[in-house]
């Protein structure tokens, strides 16, 4: 199944191609924004509110460890609701879009 220029074309051209360019941005910026929240909400408090992630939860555990790893946590979680997304929705448009493309 070669895709000849003329096609790619008309795929590029097309409106659903042109949705689904959309929906992916939309769906990977709201992923980004929360990540970014996420992760400069933790750097304000290591910046304006030391004292918070310094307190004590065990003899030598501060309260700022678990909270960073779960930063951490949070942005494999992200990749992976992303992944899935993409896995699902998005190839399995892109697929059928092609198909309906080299049908022609």
């Amino acid at each position: 199944m070669k895709i000849n220029e003329t096609k790619v074309v008309e795929i590029v051209n097309s409106e659903k191609f042109k949705e689904l360019v959309r929906k992916r941005l939309r769906f990977s910026i709201t992923l980004t924004v929360i990540m970014l929240v996420v992760y400069f909400g933790f750097i304000l408090v290591i910046a304006f509110n030391k004292e918070l992630l310094a307190i004590k939860i065990g003899e030598y555990l501060t309260l700022g460890i678990p909270i960073g790893m779960g930063i951490i946590l949070f942005a494999w979680i992200l990749t992976g609701i992303y992944t899935r997304w993409a896995n699902k929705t998005y190839d399995k448009s892109v697929r059928e879009l092609r198909n309906q493309v080299l049908q022609k």
